[in-house]
Order: C-alpha cells, then sequence, then structure tokens
C-alpha cells in the first residue's frame, strides 16, 4: 500500500516582517533549504526563514488552491491568520533542527 503524502500550506517570515506563503511536499527538507538559503529566489533575496503558519493537506489540488489563496489575501489578512494561529510569532519549525541554519 501507498503512504498518503501530505501537503503543508505555510506563511513564512523575515525578522523585518516580509511574508511569503507556499507549499512543500517535504515541509522539514523545505524549510532547511529556506533557512540554508540554498534556493535563490524571494525568500533568498528577503530573507525569510521562519514559519509562522501552517496548514496540512493529503490532496495536492486543496492544497494548491489553499496556497493561491493565501497569495492572494492582502498582508493585513495573512497577519491576522498568523496571529490566530501564532500570537507571539515564534518559528515553528525551530525544534525540526538541531542547531541554528548556517548562514
Amino acid at each position: 500500500m501507498r503512504k498518503r503524502k501530505t501537503y503543508l500550506v505555510d506563511i513564512l517570515g523575515s525578522l523585518s516582517g516580509t511574508l511569503y506563503a507556499g507549499i512543500a511536499s517535504c515541509p522539514k527538507r523545505r524549510t532547511s533549504q529556506h533557512k540554508r538559503h540554498a534556493i535563490s529566489g524571494f525568500t533568498s533575496k528577503y530573507e525569510i526563514d521562519r514559519l509562522l503558519y501552517w496548514e496540512s493537506y493529503d490532496d495536492v489540488r486543496k492544497a494548491l488552491d489553499r496556497e493561491k489563496q493565501l497569495k492572494g489575501w492582502r498582508r493585513e489578512k495573512k497577519v491576522a491568520l498568523i496571529q490566530s494561529f501564532n500570537p507571539e510569532w515564534v518559528d515553528l519549525s525551530r525544534s525540526w533542527f538541531s542547531e541554528p541554519a548556517a548562514r
């Protein structure tokens, strides 16, 4: 029997407050890439490396639809969502890694 895949729709942020909505099928690996700025682009440019919010889906279509919805939201709505889930804005992935990612 095939293991059912899980997709994480998330909002990540930088210390300066820039937000990014994304999707990952391997959230630990993808978050590590963000922390190491291993992939050039928006998240690397703006040093986005803190997992602030997430939702889990087992249907990739639903996950992609939700990611698209979050990307279309104004900043204020994303901030309210983060506040409702993570009022202290702590990095929810902090316990995933044994040591801080090198910069």
